[in-house]
């Protein structure tokens, strides 16, 4: 009995520590942490950074590559290196610029265009999971400290029947056996608060990571929490929606546009690229006659010629097309598992929806009078004290369980969120 007390106090002594801690910590609502994870989150931070880098590539493959300036010496004379000795000899600057064949440096930048708009939706996808991952462990870690809520207050009222149970065995009315299974029931709800407080710790460190924090840093949930739950549009134009606004898909359509752009691009290939230019060459010295060597001006072009398109630009275009389809492909895969998600959504929080509601209006109230009967009932010597505590444990596990599904319920209403691309999902 007296190692009993002891572990109480312990308990109770870690208890108040914890309270202390919580008491240093801000109360953190969940607007306030997904506003704070927008805000400070490393990850969407480097999309973000990511997603500026694409948007200044159009601009510069839309432009022409930059031109040539040559300097030559021509026709210098090695046995005297005078620039006056041969007619022919002379310094020249020459200057070229390189021409891709009309319509590939549009091409070019229509396709960068569209990579940089994926990477902007991109964005936009990774703030959805970002505030989705938010909620989530948001609502676990309120879920968890109703848990450990729920475990001292059925702590206290254990160590009452235990009280109970001592004072009828003190005078012959109880069994020894009913204050060892008291005891028995109040050491499997310390291990269970243990159990809550590892899970509760390891929460907590990923929501910190979520927040951009300090994985230490101690976090305090609300107390203050709606227990209500909306109803939802209509499953079918939840899904319209979320073929239209989900961000992923947009990005995703950009890629497959981005794809066929650059099979245009390919087969702009079977056409040459040019090359135009222009040199002055400067003489010294005099002509036979005595007058002086004229300067030379040339003027310049080429172009490649596509002989190997068979083995190159064929193949090229292959290629191209071959990734256009990829593209094609994961954009309807991708819209089916998006419908999908929805669906699962929508099932998941009208299951735990009904399971509120159920827990809220008849399991919980029924539970508890029974526990109340069974008290009464007990202290006159009409009910056994193993019912009296199973009855006290099972309202525990109804207490515990309500909170689980209200929060599985609002998780379920942040993937569906998520899943659609925006907030307005209720009727």
């Amino acid at each position: 009995m007296h190692d009993q007390k002891k572990a109480v106090m312990r308990l109770c002594l870690a208890g108040s520590l914890l309270m202390g801690a919580a008491v240093v910590a801000d109360t953190l609502s969940l607007e306030m942490a997904v506003a704070e994870a927008q805000a400070s989150n490393p990850g969407l931070a480097a999309i973000q950074e990511r997603a500026k880098a694409l948007a200044e590539i159009p601009s510069q493959v839309e432009s022409l590559p930059d031109p040539t300036l040559s300097v030559n010496m021509m026709s210098l004379p090695l046995d005297s290196f005078s620039f006056t000795q041969e007619e022919m000899t002379q310094l020249q600057i020459e200057i070229t610029q390189a021409l891709p064949y009309p319509g590939k440096l549009a091409l070019h930048s229509q396709a960068a265009t569209f990579d940089a708009g994926a990477d902007a939706s991109t964005i936009d996808e990774q703030r959805l999971q970002l505030i989705r991952d938010v909620k989530t462990v948001w609502w676990n870690l309120l879920y968890l400290d109703r848990a450990l809520e729920t475990v001292a207050r059925n702590q206290t009222l254990l160590e009452q029947f235990v009280g109970i149970a001592e004072t009828r065995y003190q005078v012959g009315q109880g069994l020894q056996q009913d204050i060892l299974m008291a005891q028995l029931e109040l050491s499997n709800l310390r291990d269970s608060a243990i159990r809550l407080q590892n899970m509760r710790d390891n929460e907590m460190a990923r929501l910190n990571m979520l927040l951009g924090r300090s994985s230490y840093q101690a976090i305090q949930i609300s107390t203050s929490v709606s227990e209500y739950l909306p109803s939802l549009v209509d499953e079918a134009a939840l899904q319209e929606r979320a073929v239209s606004l989900r961000p992923e898909l947009s990005a995703q359509r950009q890629r497959a546009e981005a794809a066929r752009t650059r099979v245009d691009l390919a087969k702009k290939d079977y056409a040459p690229d040019f090359m135009v230019g222009a040199a002055y060459g400067l003489r010294n010295g005099d002509n036979a006659d005595g007058s002086r060597r004229a300067d030379f001006g040339s003027v310049m072009f080429s172009m490649n010629l596509p002989l190997y398109s068979g083995s190159k630009q064929d193949r090229a275009v292959d290629q191209r097309n071959a990734e256009w389809m990829q593209q094609k492909y994961h954009l309807h895969d991708r819209r089916n598992q998006i419908v999908s998600e929805v669906r699962s959504a929508i099932s998941d929080y009208q299951h735990a929806g009904e399971q509120v509601v159920l827990f809220q209006k008849e399991i919980i109230p029924q539970a508890r009078q029974t526990v109340d009967a069974m008290l009464a009932g007990y202290q006159v010597g009409k009910v056994d004290f193993l019912d009296l505590v199973r009855s006290q444990t099972a309202l525990y596990n109804y207490e515990t369980q309500y909170w689980e599904a209200l929060s599985s319920a609002n998780q379920a209403l942040a993937r569906l969120v998520a899943a659609v691309g925006e907030e307005n999902i209720y009727e």
